[in-house]
């Protein structure tokens, strides 16, 4: 397929990305008229004013920190032999899309999806390893969970302000890591994933299976790599969620807020979860979600509210400024070059075969 016949997704166009991001720009103009206008609101605005411009820029200065190391993992994920400069203008605009569009994460994945195809990857190979990155990416987020619900379980922290809340989300992340680890096996892949056989299966057959190749094989492919240690992989997957995290720490410094690190953790790891709520740039879902938890966890509203908003201003427009101009230059890359990330094609088959067969061949 020429690098050309792969035309750019209507909710991926250019002008559908510059109304949405005014879109959001409106979101964000109204909320801040609110603080800065809403009665009631004395102490928000006082620690907005008060806040530390060292501590916030240190908290951009993460969030770019977070952005890189999402174009880590991606790189390790999809094809480590893809270039750095590909691989940056493909994770930063995924991250773009992310910010702006309503549609969950689903918005940078269509992206990314169609920046590969173009490129010249094969569509197999970008099914499993989309299944793959999220299921890494993910991994580190539940991992975590897991791991600070035990350490407060076996009293290495300590003043545990809701218990139920804490060991509900670390059973709930553990059983979630087992099911998921478990899909391979549950879903073993039928035959090839065209469905290859005499009679042409109907559209929504061919779905079906492509799905439960991808799923299989995209887990698979996962855990591979998770045993491979690959640094990419865990330094970018583990750095994307350490990076943001870090942002809400320093926004909360910036106002003068310190909360316990255990609930530092499990607040922004829980709480991200209303980012899953569809509207654009996860404006109102993350930060209900966010705040919700620390107060569940005893904190005050004020200063948690004043150190959320900060959080999601900067981890919100950081990407979506970087990720816009690398949205323009993978334009510019894909209409230049022919197919650049077609040399991803042969790892389309499970990693431990590849190696088997690639390595003897150098």
């Amino acid at each position: 397929m020429s690098a050309h016949a792969e035309p750019i997704p209507e909710e991926l166009s250019p002008r559908r990305l510059r109304r949405r991001l005014l879109q959001v720009g409106a979101v964000v103009g109204a909320i801040v008229a609110v603080v800065v206008l809403g009665p009631g609101l004395g102490s928000l605005r006082s620690h907005f004013e008060h806040a530390s411009g060292a501590w916030l820029a240190a908290a951009i200065a993460f969030k770019v920190g977070s952005a890189l190391s999402y174009v880590v993992v991606f790189r390790a994920v999809f094809c480590p032999r893809m270039s750095w400069r590909l691989s940056y203008q493909i994770g930063m605009a995924e991250q773009a899309a992310n910010s702006v569009l309503s549609l969950s994460g689903a918005g940078g994945l269509a992206l990314g999806v169609w920046a590969l195809r173009r490129g010249g990857m094969n569509v197999e190979h970008i099914g499993r390893r989309t299944v793959a990155f999220f299921f890494l990416t993910s991994l580190a987020n539940v991992a975590t969970v897991i791991v600070f619900a035990a350490l407060y379980a076996v009293g290495v922290l300590h003043h545990d302000r809701d218990p139920a809340l804490t060991y509900g989300f670390g059973a709930a992340a553990l059983l979630a890591t087992v099911l998921v680890v478990a899909v391979p096996v549950l879903l073993k892949p039928e035959g090839d994933s065209h469905g290859s056989h005499e009679e042409k299966p109907g559209r929504l057959v061919s779905a079906v299976r492509f799905a439960r190749y991808s799923l299989s094989l995209g887990v698979r492919d996962g855990l591979s790599l998770l045993r491979a240690r690959s640094v990419g992989v865990l330094g970018g997957s583990f750095g994307l969620m350490a990076f943001d995290m870090a942002v809400l720490w320093a926004t909360c410094r910036a106002v003068g807020f310190a909360p316990p690190f255990g609930i530092l953790v499990l607040a922004y790891l829980i709480g991200q979860l209303g980012g899953n709520i569809p509207i654009p740039g996860g404006i109102g879902g993350i930060d209900a979600g966010l705040i919700g938890v620390f107060v569940l966890y005893h904190q005050p509203l004020a200063v948690t509210t004043a150190a959320v908003l900060l959080y999601h201003a900067i981890a919100l427009w950081v990407p979506a400024l970087l990720g816009s101009v690398a949205f323009v230059q993978l334009r510019t890359t894909l209409s230049r070059e022919d197919r650049p990330a077609a040399m991803c094609a042969p790892l389309a088959e499970p990693i431990e075969e590849v190696e088997e067969v690639a390595v003897p061949g150098r």
